[in-house]
């Protein structure tokens, strides 16, 4: 693992981050919802969209900005890399992740397209465009803070530093990094019953599971 080095950078990196995230989380308060709508509307919204505007940006500016610090300052103690990386050429920071994101949102439609056919369900529901924008980056800029920045330098310290004195560091690491990947797939569970109104994870159709 590279030491996390640069760390003025790595924090403007973050407060970016943060402030983008808060500003987009009030924004799409204000944005049309679709489909998702149709359960918020069986339960009356419980305040004005200001309102959940001001109460989203507030959550995510302390509690996502707070735990993401949290996860920045544990990173220096276990060696995680860096928020930004001086040797990391823009080739690499930005083209290849794009390549990797379009290519990958592909594979998500074109499966959802031939594996809604068979279960009952349908396809997986969208916000319309273009709150679909808007909920996708922040879901994309939150879930890393919580389940990369925050979850895997804590666990990764916890263990590795606390109960085991430092010991089996790289291997604790990517421990904890695989069951974050499985704790970030499971957390959005209960996401996707909602939307299609099953009761329990135990209704949802096998073939849907692939989507």
């Amino acid at each position: 693992m590279n030491v996390l080095g640069q760390l003025p950078s790595s924090i403007n990196v973050y407060l970016g981050l943060i402030l983008v995230l808060t500003v987009l989380g009030a924004v799409n308060a204000f944005l049309p919802q679709g489909s998702f709508t149709s359960m918020a509307t069986e339960q009356q919204i419980p305040a004005s969209r200001p309102v959940m505007a001001l109460v989203t940006a507030s959550t995510m500016l302390i509690l996502y900005g707070g735990l993401g610090f949290i996860g920045l300052q544990l990173a220096q103690k276990v060696g995680v890399a860096a928020l930004w990386d001086a040797a990391v050429s823009n080739h690499q920071r930005f083209v290849l992740p794009a390549l990797a994101g379009v290519g990958t949102g592909v594979f998500f439609i074109v499966a959802d397209f031939f594996l809604k056919s068979l279960h009952p369900l349908g396809a997986l529901p969208h916000p319309p465009f273009p709150t679909s924008l808007v909920a996708s980056a922040v879901a994309g800029i939150g879930e890393e803070v919580i389940f990369r920045l925050f979850f895997i330098p804590l666990w990764t310290w916890l263990v590795s530093t606390v109960l085991l004195q430092g010991r089996y560091e790289s291997e604790v690491f990517w421990g904890v990094a695989a069951f974050s990947a499985l704790a970030f797939a499971v957390s959005h569970v209960p996401m996707v019953t909602a939307a299609f109104g099953m009761e329990s994870a135990s209704e949802m159709p096998l073939a849907l599971t692939g989507e």
